[in-house]
C-alpha cells in the first residue's frame, strides 16, 4: 500500500455492479434500484462499478439510486476507457444488453484519464470515489499492443491517479484486471494500494495465483475478489446458461464445476456459499464481490454468505486435488 494511504474499511462482501449495467440480459432501472438497495440492506455496502459496464449505464443507476436514498457506499469505479456518444455509428456488442449510447473507446493518456473520471463523476453524481482503478491492461486484452499500452499506464495514467488522489478525489488507487502478469510487471515499477482480480482467484481456478495473492499480502496491497463465481459457472442452477470468463464455459470448467458441487453437496453446503468463503479466506483479500442482478439474487448471496460449512469440506478438497494444498481456507 502506497505510504499515507487514507484508511479505508472494505466490508468482507459487496456488490459487482456489471449486471447493474445489462451484463448479458437487459434489466429495467426499477429492478436496478430495488437490487441496490437490496444489496444495502444486506449489508453488501461496497459497490463497484465502471464505465465500461453498459457504456455508462451502470455508474447512471448507481447514481440515481444514491441521489434518490441517500445511501452511500463505499465506491469504486475505473478509468482507462472514455465514452463517446455514438450518434449514427452502431453501438458495439460487448456483452451488454441495450447499453447506453456511447461507444467505449480505450485511453491511457493522461488527459484521457481525466476526462473519464470526470465523466464518472457526472454519472455517479460525486465529487471523489473510495477508489479509482486502472481498467483491462494486460496482455490478453491488448495482444501486441501490450507493451504499449503497459509503458502509457506506467507513464502517464497511473501518475494521473496518483495526482487524483493526491487531490483527495479517491483513497486508494490500483488495477482492474483480469490477468495475473500485468499485476506483477506494474508493482515492480509503480507502489498501488489495491488490486482487483476477476476470476483468477477462485474456488475453481487458484493454483497460480496462491503465490502472488500471499506476495500482496506481505507487501501490503489489498486485493479485492471479483468473478469469484467465474462469470457465474460457480452459481449456475440446473439449466442456467454456463458462463466462463464472460464466454460459454469450456468443457475443463464445467466438469471441474462439476466435481467441486458433488463434494459440496456431501458435506450439505452449496458450491457458492463454499466458492465466496474459499476467496475470503486468504489474508491478503479484503472485499469479495460477487454480481447480482435482482433483489432475489442479492437475498441468495446474503444467504450463501451465512451458510455454515463443514470444516471437513475443505479438506476433503484438498485430499481429491481440487484445492491446493497451499491455499488458505477458513
Amino acid at each position: 500500500m502506497t505510504p499515507g494511504a487514507p484508511a479505508l474499511h472494505l466490508p468482507e462482501f459487496g456488490l459487482g455492479a456489471a449486471g447493474i449495467g445489462n451484463l448479458y440480459t437487459e434489466l429495467s432501472d426499477e429492478t436496478a434500484h430495488s437490487t441496490l438497495s437490496a444489496a444495502h440492506d444486506a449489508g453488501l455496502g461496497y459497490v463497484d462499478t465502471a464505465p465500461f459496464y453498459g457504456h455508462g449505464l451502470s455508474e447512471q443507476r448507481i447514481g440515481k439510486h444514491m441521489r434518490a436514498t441517500g445511501q452511500r457506499p463505499v465506491l469504486s469505479t475505473k478509468v482507462g476507457r472514455r465514452l463517446e456518444p455514438a450518434g449514427t455509428s452502431p453501438i458495439p456488442d460487448h456483452g451488454f444488453a441495450s447499453p447506453a449510447p456511447f461507444v467505449p473507446v480505450f485511453d491511457y493518456s493522461a488527459d484521457g484519464i481525466r476526462v473519464s473520471f470526470e465523466g464518472s463523476q457526472s454519472r455517479l453524481g460525486v465529487q471523489a470515489v473510495d477508489i479509482l482503478l486502472l481498467h483491462d491492461i494486460g496482455e490478453t486484452t491488448h495482444g501486441p499492443a501490450h507493451r504499449k499500452v503497459l509503458a502509457q499506464a506506467l507513464e502517464e495514467s497511473l501518475p494521473e491517479m496518483a495526482a487524483l488522489k493526491f487531490e483527495g478525489r479517491t483513497k486508494w488507487i490500483g488495477l482492474g484486471v483480469n490477468e495475473l502478469d500485468v499485476c506483477r510487471d506494474v508493482l515492480e515499477h509503480f507502489d498501488l494500494d489495491v488490486l482487483l482480480i476477476a476470476g483468477r482467484y477462485t474456488l475453481l481456478e487458484h493454483a497460480s495465483s496462491v503465490d502472488f495473492l500471499d506476495e500482496c499480502h506481505r507487501a501490503g496491497v489489498k486485493v479485492i475478489i471479483g468473478g469469484a463465481f467465474n462469470s457465474g459457472l460457480l452459481a449456475a442452477a440446473p439449466g442456467d446458461p454456463q458462463h466462463y470468463d464472460y464466454a460459454a464455459a469450456p468443457t475443463w470448467a464445467v466438469r471441474r464445476a462439476a466435481e467441486l458441487r458433488e463434494i459440496c453437496e456431501a458435506f450439505g453446503t452449496s458450491l457458492p456459499a463454499a466458492a465466496l468463503r474459499f476467496c475470503a479466506a486468504h489474508p491478503a483479500v479484503a472485499s469479495v464481490i460477487p454480481g447480482a442482478r435482482s433483489p432475489d439474487q442479492v437475498c441468495q448471496i446474503a444467504d450463501w454468505i451465512k451458510d455454515e460449512i463443514d470444516q471437513g469440506l475443505w479438506t476433503a478438497l484438498k485430499d481429491k486435488g481440487l484445492i491446493s494444498r497451499d491455499a488458505p481456507v477458513p
